[in-house]
């Protein structure tokens, strides 16, 4: 059977949110800041727009198809690392940030394994 929605469609929409994420990253870079752990060196600023940067490259090689597997594998670890480093210690009392970088950084890496 045929896909009623074809792949190319959901990872053109999953790059234009991801890349949505890292213009969140670039606008909202000074109240974003209070949330890089301490233990991060350097200040919070620099890791939000890098993170931003990251994040809009990855959304432009998953759209143009250029180190796709690459850019989408980097992306996922970085979720990983935000589920793990900002979202955990929150865990219980809400669920959604760790979950939602999860779930993300699964998307990427099946788009990232896609052929």
């Amino acid at each position: 059977m045929k896909p009623f929605i074809p792949s190319k469609v959901a990872e053109f929409i999953f790059a234009v949110i991801i890349a949505y994420f890292g213009y969140l990253h670039f606008k909202n870079a000074a109240a974003m800041s209070g949330m890089v752990p301490d233990y991060f060196p350097g200040e919070g600023k620099i890791w939000i727009y890098l993170t931003g940067a990251g994040f809009v490259l990855a959304a432009f090689a998953i759209v143009s198809d250029i180190q796709r597997t690459l850019a989408c594998y980097l992306l996922a670890a970085v979720l990983i690392i935000f589920a793990l480093t900002i979202h955990l210690d929150s865990f219980t009392k809400n669920p959604s940030g760790v979950l939602k970088d999860t779930a993300l950084a699964m998307a990427a890496i099946l788009i990232g394994n896609r052929k």
